[in-house]
């Protein structure tokens, strides 16, 4: 067995948290490249918080420690995992990689895409790994999706049309997450679902949308109080009891796009985190052969695949059109085969095997010298498609995804990039 490789996780709050519970997960299906040695956290009692879970889940108590200079003095990292707040990700990620450690980074990759930009030179002149944790690609029904479309079954992919809507004014998990120079929903969340555009349709060429700030005061339903409130991976509610009941949001909660594909496709995107009454969640995806109708990432349920003059299918004749489809060896291992048209696992369980995922990942890349699925060019692409449409809404026509990735068209990141200094 290969020398474990020592890692720290830097950011010890409710993400944090979540990823120590997938790093355990791939302990325990004997899959894990790395020995915890660092709980990095200015906070201490985050720091302490995430040390004695790991050393209830893991057998062993990484070190607390407030920086990565006392972290460098502790131990002999050669990898960390950034699940800071995300105006932090580039300067931890560029301090660590001129430390010489690879990194994996929770999305967004930047606050901005000139902060990913920063960090995407910084890895070419270390030559490190930088991982960006997009987590929802990894879903094993999404892999048979990709496959699906990769076999050219639906024919040429014509029309994305993605729609999430929910949340009226409530607060999503946290505070910042509703602050523009924080991150924002549109961001937080539309860098998972720009992600997801593009692996299954490649590169996004231009975006048109309208954004909106529907909802400028924000709820904390559980603030005070001891109860679950349901949030991701089970975590948050220690912190979310402590935030405020009622607070401002300054970052904007939906927008409506079209999105133009240089393969020619076409996506009709909503992302409304301030909608009431129903709540909507559609995908799909039509060709020139047929359609799939796509569950909700993290579900585990089923797609379905619609042709011509053909009964829908989804069940296991979905693998039989994609017989050399297999999944990776940790994702088969985690959940029980590597070939999956369904699962049926608790949340907090999908959570966990996915972020374990990401970290075998991580492990193969810097053992192999490997480059990861979600380079730094991708996960800042995310980014940049996110700010496409915020960015669209500012100069009132459609803009160049390219161009907003490279940091060319910036007016709503003005603001931000002045606060973080850059």
């Amino acid at each position: 067995m290969s020398e474990k490789l020592p890692l720290a996780i830097v950011g010890c709050g409710g993400m944090g948290h979540r990823h120590l519970y997938g790093l355990a997960e791939l302990q325990r299906a004997g899959l894990s490249p790395f020995e915890l040695v660092g709980a990095c956290d200015p906070n201490l009692d985050n720091a302490h918080s995430l040390a004695d879970q790991a050393e209830e889940r893991l057998g062993t108590r990484p070190q607390p420690v407030k920086d990565l200079a006392e972290l460098a003095s502790v131990a002999p990292v050669q990898a960390v995992d950034i699940t800071t707040l995300p105006a932090h990700h580039h300067t931890v990620a560029i301090e660590a990689m001129e430390r010489g450690w690879h990194a994996l980074c929770e999305k967004p990759m930047g606050l901005t895409t000139r902060a990913c930009k920063q960090m995407i030179a910084k890895a070419q002149e270390t030559g490190c790994v930088l991982s960006v944790a997009e987590n929802y690609r990894r879903d094993p029904v999404n892999r048979l999706a990709k496959a699906l479309l990769s076999a050219g079954i639906i024919g040429r992919p014509r029309l994305m049309q993605h729609t999430t809507m929910g949340g009226g004014d409530g607060m999503l998990i946290s505070v910042w997450r509703h602050q523009k120079n924080a991150s924002g929903v549109l961001l937080d969340v539309g860098v998972h679902f720009a992600d997801i555009m593009e692996y299954f349709l490649g590169e996004a060429d231009t975006a048109y949308a309208q954004t909106r700030l529907h909802e400028p005061t924000r709820k904390n339903p559980v603030a005070g109080r001891d109860v679950s409130s349901g949030s991701p991976g089970g975590v948050y509610e220690r912190w979310q009891k402590d935030m405020p009941a009622e607070f401002t949001a300054t970052a904007d909660d939906a927008a409506y796009a079209t999105i133009l594909f240089k393969s020619g496709a076409v996506a009709q995107y909503i992302e409304d985190h301030a909608a009431h009454g129903q709540n909507l969640w559609q995908r799909s995806i039509h060709g020139s052969l047929g359609s799939l109708e796509l569950p909700g990432d993290r579900s585990g349920q089923r797609l379905t695949l619609h042709r011509d003059g053909a009964d829908s299918i989804n069940h296991q004749a979905l693998l039989d059109l994609v017989p050399d489809h297999r999944l990776d060896e940790a994702t088969a291992a985690l959940f029980g085969g590597d070939q999956l048209f369904d699962y049926h696992l608790p949340f907090p369980e999908i959570d966990r095997k996915l972020i374990a995922i990401e970290y075998h990942e991580l492990g193969t890349c810097i053992q192999k010298g490997r480059q990861p699925e979600v380079d730094a060019h991708q996960g800042a692409r995310s980014v940049g498609l996110s700010y496409s449409l915020l960015e669209s809404q500012i100069a009132g026509r459609a803009l160049s995804v390219d161009a907003v990735c490279n940091d060319q068209i910036n007016a709503y990141q003005a603001e931000i990039n002045e606060h973080l200094g850059i």
